[in-house]
């Protein structure tokens, strides 16, 4: 067994016969060796920043010298302590451990952010803080942690895209926000790009009173005027006027509608203990080799379920025009499309976050969370299935648009 290096040997000798009180406890040790280390290190970036150490003889007549100390309190993980902070006479030292209108120590603001990125409140952070850390935390402390985020979110919201996307997915998702005195269901609009090399990305995040085809109009242009040229194909729900916004903004791209948004929308007019034979006839329709076997497997099933459930049938004759897309695509390209339902799980995800909430205070409150939430959950996003077959199929169909959006300069 090596013997133990100085410092372990300094850490038994400080430990010995200490009780867990004594060690983390309000006024334990642990505070007390990050109140010393702070100083030090504060005392140790002033002698660097004047030239020269504590009381040498190099001072005297330099132009700038220490001039005493100033307390504030700090908050962390090790609680809330209050510590000395070294000054020079001339008011130029920054100490970098933590700075001079700070107030936190590294890496609490990121815990704070981590519980409120998972959904939950002020008062809830506050507690689990004060239970964790025994650190008392104000409410206005947490919102101006979560506040800075809006920076951050702006800077995400306008940063430059990728020239081109093969699949771009387009939704919202309706959240209760205060807006103008009043709480009412906002609608929040989501675009997600899957680039070339297959990963997923958050394009951006809108927000509206209503789900509307001309506001989808401006987020497009939006996105052209943010760098994507071109985009292969459209995921989208069936908004009406939505494929005419798409083709104004992107004129070669081809629309699909979302069949998961279609499938649900269908099985709302089914009694719960027939939805899963509606639902298994429905995927005969979707499976289809062909156009024509789509066609046909559509009249087999409303020869079974019209005299039942004549809904279904008529919303898939009004939509069909953007489903028989789908099946111009080979399987790989399918499969991207429409079974890793990419928007609808995430939208579940998000709504998981945000359901510990009766409502937002304002549009930037709900932007704040979501756009923590969506870190998150990116963190855990890996490359479309099979996504190098379905590449390779882009490329032959799509080839010459996917060179000549990366050639093209930005307008």
């Amino acid at each position: 067994m090596s013997e133990p290096t100085k410092l372990e040997a300094a850490l038994d000798e400080l430990l010995a016969g200490k009780s867990t009180e004594e060690i983390v406890g309000p006024e334990g040790l642990l505070k007390q060796l990050t109140k010393a280390l702070i100083e030090r290190a504060m005392n140790a970036e002033l002698s660097h920043h004047l030239g020269y150490e504590k009381n040498a003889p190099e001072g005297r007549g330099s132009g700038n010298n220490r001039n005493g100390k100033s307390r504030k309190r700090v908050q962390g993980e090790f609680g809330s302590v209050e510590i000395e902070v070294p000054r020079d006479r001339n008011g130029t030292f920054e100490p970098q451990i933590i700075g001079k209108h700070e107030r936190r120590f590294t890496g609490f603001d990121e815990k704070i952010l981590s519980m409120y990125a998972r959904g939950m409140s002020t008062r809830d952070i506050q507690s689990h803080l004060e239970e964790m850390y025994r650190v008392e935390v104000s409410p206005s402390l947490i919102s101006q942690v979560t506040e800075e985020v809006m920076e951050e979110v702006r800077g995400w919201q306008n940063r430059p895209l990728d020239p081109i996307y093969p699949i771009v997915y387009l939704d919202a998702l309706f959240v209760k926000m205060r807006h103008e005195g009043r709480v009412e269901n906002r609608a929040v609009y989501v675009a997600v790009g899957i680039s070339q090399e297959g990963t997923k990305e958050v394009l951006g995040l809108w927000t509206s009173a209503t789900e509307g085809a001309k506001l989808w109009l401006q987020i497009l242009t939006e996105l052209r005027q943010r760098g994507v040229q071109d985009i292969l194909i459209a995921c989208v729900d069936g908004l009406k006027g939505f494929p005419d916004a798409i083709a104004t903004a992107f004129p070669k791209a081809t629309v699909q509608l979302c069949i998961v948004h279609l499938v649900r929308n269908s099985l709302g007019y089914v009694s719960w203990k027939e939805r899963k034979t509606v639902a298994r006839d429905l995927r005969t329709i979707y499976n289809a080799a062909t156009v024509e076997e789509a066609e046909q497997r559509l009249a087999e099933f409303e020869a079974t379920w019209d005299a039942k459930y004549p809904p279904i049938g008529r919303l898939w004759r009004r939509h069909w025009a953007g489903v028989i897309p789908l099946f111009g695509f080979p399987q790989e390209i399918r499969r991207a499309i429409y079974t890793t339902n990419i928007i609808e799980s995430l939208h579940m995800t998000l709504r998981k976050v945000i359901k510990t909430r009766a409502s937002f205070p304002s549009e930037e409150a709900a932007l704040k969370l979501l756009y923590l939430a969506l870190k998150n959950i990116s963190k855990k996003w890996q490359a479309a299935r099979e996504w190098r077959a379905a590449l390779n199929h882009f490329t032959v169909l799509y080839g010459d648009r996917m060179e000549a959006a990366w050639q093209r300069p930005l307008r």
